[in-house]
């Protein structure tokens, strides 16, 4: 909307608009359809499924294993290359499994356009769809209404809109049609313009439609949602890395052992290309896709139980990395609704708990001079009227009755301009007039006070009390109501401001905010234990973000520097703001553009943020952070399908719980990148020695056989290990984290060495001891007895993997019962291939004897020890 048109008059802005009031002509309307087109959100072009299954197929390690398929099928070798194959073909399902859900955020802001307008055509009031309007349309609003296009309010009458999910203000905005001059506001600010899908709670409108589907306010963020580019996980890099030099590996020493084999006439050039692919399959991990996505997948499933739902498997992990957590105030730090904090009453200011209003004046004011209506769904109405309402069910105050009991006969709505509401209501005797108000314009109209029930002339000296006492709960971001009476002779016919506004008699005032969520407090205390630094981004003015920062311990009441505003981001250049963003915790009367750049501000400076939201407006922010966080219950469609994760309860601690999960899914990953790495550089060695000593050397069969079966199910159940007692007093790994730190890369190397000495030193033995005479059978049986010590190695190193330097010999040896299973099974599985015949020739091994069982069974148990006594040294090198 280029035109701005809160600074025209209503007159101007017709003119603009080619309109008038009595509305477009039919014949205009066509035209104007075909000239802007529907009032609607256009969508997001998704990707197909099968675009997504052919996506995964450009990693560089799929591709190695598509050509080792296809080298192994050329040379006739079927059982290989159809397993080979198998992998590739289950890689990818999980690839596409962790994508199947596409963004929907265009298709809920679409779903959030109402259905229905009324509207004045050809000087006739009809109701059309809301996707036919067209700017110049004459519309009229009442309350319960959704706006349904951008407009400018051409009449009011006690007009509010509540434009929460768009602006973050928690209490409806007075509306009123004069122009203001500023040309740079904050949309929150702008009085005579109302938006696209906020809610009108109270009093009637027309209003001219001034923008429709993508050129409102709301279209503008759709069309920043198109235009945010997809974060990539710290996860995702950290796996696209490994992946890479994974590749380079295993291409370098593919080629190697082929040109040596060649150039010292080992064998055919056939036979060396099968060997290079045994060498490919031994060094690329292939369960490691499947493992990280099932660990993920584990993780939801925790984090579930906990109420935090995980759209996107990645977003698991980068919790645990998360440095910033930037919190939208409304509806997330705070309940969403106005709630009665502070009475004051006989020139007392005393907690809204403990006030005693026991059918006084002061409580019929509060019940009577109040349009709230009841539902099946709780109250409707102003915010700050249903929690007077509230108030008094909460006190168990008889508030039907009291209806009952004093009908109204006579009402002056509120206005903007007097900032007050009365209500005349009929008594026993006579008539009393209740009104409440703003407390300087209401004091104006008072003559009177009530004290512990007795009247008194209002002196100067409580008239000081009483601006002390609203400038005290004003101070602290309180909304506050004052309240008065007066009893009245006979109900006038023609009620005016004027005639019965007057001579009243102060009773008291309520001072209302929307409170924080009780358990976020503590929340806040362990995001800082756990180096975590939370922030406040709302649409709110800066004295209500202020006081709520504070009693949230974000900030200190004396850290007023920690907080800016919208309009002073706006006087921040990209580089000022990259350079000062961490001079602030709080940034307030923001829009969603500001939001946007304070996460990328943050993230330049190498943060990894997340951003937690529940409206409209929140939306580009979250999708733009590395972890946008939205409301399961309070949410927009909007924030929670622009999310990577939704929080059912709407709790912020829950956010603490994820990370504290997060945390332990990256330290799980962790452990079985090191268990799957270290088998894999042992296989790769002791294929390259098997090459160069010129010794028969494993099938590709044999090496998936062993990195599907006994590698994986063991490091899938290491995913799912408990989180050691100290994860959340760790400071974050932040986004230059690496899977190789905290020694895991020295671990790999000298493990893998290990598992590669032990391996060969069996197949030695076999060799040089061996159980029969023919040539054939003594390296058959050496193959199969080195192909078995190799997986049980595994299988015993998996108990190694559960520490990077603590020994496994503690109480918690067993406790993972998923653990225990994947050994076993896997060791059947391993077993299987050598002691039921129909295997033995697919997996081309031999039946062994009991005598070379033990020397099997040997290596493996050597594995444990060796690693044992390393342990012990790195332990006590680190004391």
């Amino acid at each position: 909307m280029n035109q701005k048109y809160h600074q025209l008059s209503v007159e101007k802005a017709l003119n603009l608009l080619d309109t008038n009031t009595t509305g477009l002509s039919l014949d205009e309307t066509n035209k104007r359809l075909g000239q802007y087109g529907q009032n609607t959100l256009t969508e997001q072009k998704k990707s197909s499924l099968f675009q997504k299954f052919i996506a995964q197929f450009k990693d560089l390690m799929i591709i190695i294993l598509m050509v080792a398929a296809l080298i192994a099928a050329f040379a006739g070798d079927i059982s290989d290359a159809l397993i080979i194959f198998l992998v590739i073909v289950l890689n990818a399902a999980f690839g596409v499994f962790q994508e199947a859900k596409a963004e929907n955020a265009i298709d809920a802001l679409k779903e959030m356009t109402t259905p229905s307008s009324k509207v004045r055509r050809n000087n006739q009031i009809t109701t059309i769809k809301s996707v036919n309007l067209v700017p110049g349309d004459i519309i009229l609003l009442e309350a319960g209404d959704i706006i349904p296009a951008d407009v400018r309010f051409i009449s009011t009458s006690s007009l509010q809109v509540e434009e929460a999910a768009l602006t973050g203000e928690s209490v409806p905005v007075n509306k009123n049609i004069t122009s203001i001059p500023e040309a740079e506001i904050p949309l929150g600010d702008r009085k005579n313009l109302g938006y696209m899908n906020t809610n009108v709670t109270y009093g009637t409108a027309e209003a001219v439609v001034i923008a429709t589907g993508m050129n409102t306010e709301v279209g503008h963020i759709a069309t920043m949602l198109n235009n945010v580019d997809q974060t990539t996980t710290p996860l995702q890099k950290s796996i696209v890395h490994l992946s890479k030099i994974l590749s380079v590996l295993v291409l370098a020493i593919a080629l190697l052992v082929f040109i040596i084999g060649i150039l010292a006439d080992r064998a055919s050039i056939l036979e060396m290309l099968l060997t290079s692919i045994s060498l490919a399959v031994a060094a690329i991990p292939e369960g490691l896709p499947a493992i990280v996505t099932i660990t993920l997948a584990l993780g939801t499933q925790t984090m579930a139980k906990r109420n935090a739902l995980i759209r996107k498997l990645p977003a698991v992990e980068t919790l645990g990395t998360t440095e910033i957590i930037a919190s939208d105030k409304t509806g997330t730090l705070t309940q969403n609704k106005m709630t009665v904090e502070k009475i004051y009453q006989n020139n007392t200011l005393t907690d809204a708990n403990s006030a005693q209003i026991d059918l006084n004046n002061l409580m019929k004011a509060m019940i009577l001079a109040n349009d709230s209506q009841k539902s099946d769904t709780g109250l409707i109405g102003d915010p700050t009227e249903t929690a007077l309402i509230q108030y008094n069910l909460d006190k168990s105050n008889h508030v039907s009755q009291i209806e009952k009991d004093f009908p109204r006969v006579a009402a002056i709505p509120f206005d903007s301009e007097r900032k007050l509401m009365s209500v005349v209501i009929k008594q026993a005797d006579k008539p009393v007039l209740f009104i409440k108000g703003a407390v300087d314009e209401l004091l104006q109209r008072t003559t009177r006070i009530e004290k512990n029930g007795e009247i008194t002339v209002l002196t100067e000296n409580d008239r000081k009390r009483i601006l002390a006492a609203n400038h005290d709960l004003a101070h602290k971001a309180l909304r506050v109501l004052s309240f008065a009476y007066r009893p009245l002779d006979s109900v006038p016919n023609e009620p005016s401001s004027q005639l019965l506004e007057q001579d009243l008699i102060f009773v008291g005032m309520v001072g209302m905010i929307d409170p924080e969520r009780p358990e976020v407090k503590e929340a806040v205390a362990q995001a800082r234990s756990a180096g975590i630094r939370p922030l406040m981004i709302t649409g709110d003015h800066k004295d209500t973000a202020t006081a709520i920062a504070v009693r949230l311990g974000i900030i200190t009441a004396s850290q007023t520097d920690a907080v800016i505003t919208g309009n002073d981001l706006d006087a921040l250049s990209t580089d000022e703001l990259n350079s000062a963003v961490d001079k602030y915790s709080v940034y307030a009367r923001v829009a969603p553009e500001h939001k946007v750049r304070i996460v990328k501000a943050w993230q330049k400076r190498g943060k990894i943020v997340a951003m937690t939201g529940d409206g409209v407006n929140d939306a580009p922010a979250l999708k733009t952070a590395d972890i946008g966080v939205g409301m399961g219950i309070t949410g927009t469609e909007v924030s929670k399908n622009a999310s990577d994760i939704v929080l059912a309860d709407d709790n912020f601690a829950t956010i603490i719980v994820a990370v504290k999960e997060g945390r332990k899914v990256f330290a799980n990953i962790q452990k079985a990148i090191q268990y799957l790495l270290s088998a894999n550089l042992g296989e790769v060695l002791t294929l390259f020695f098997m090459t160069m000593l010129g010794w028969d050397i494993f099938a590709p069969a044999q090496i998936l056989w062993i990195n599907l079966v006994t590698d994986t199910f063991p490091a899938i159940a290491l995913g799912i290990e408990k989180a050691e007692t100290t994860i959340m007093q760790r400071k974050p790994r932040g986004a230059k984290s690496s899977f190789f730190g905290d020694g895991v890369l020295s671990s790999i190397t000298y493990q893998g060495l290990l598992e590669g000495i032990l391996t060969l030193g069996v197949y030695w033995i076999a060799i040089k001891y061996p159980f029969h005479n023919s040539y054939d059978l003594i390296h058959a049986d050496a193959l199969t007895m080195a192909f078995a010590t190799l997986g049980l190695i595994q299988l015993f190193h998996a108990f190694n993997s559960k520490s990077i330097h603590g020994s496994i010999f503690n109480k918690n040896l067993f406790s993972n019962k998923m653990f225990n299973w994947s050994i076993v099974i896997s060791g059947i599985l391993l077993f299987a291939t050598i002691f039921i015949p129909a295997f033995n020739d697919v997996f081309k091994v031999t039946p062994l004897a009991l005598e070379q069982w033990l020397i099997v069974l040997s290596g493996g148990v050597l594995m444990i020890v060796i690693v044992e006594i390393v342990k012990l040294f790195q332990r006590k090198l680190h004391r």
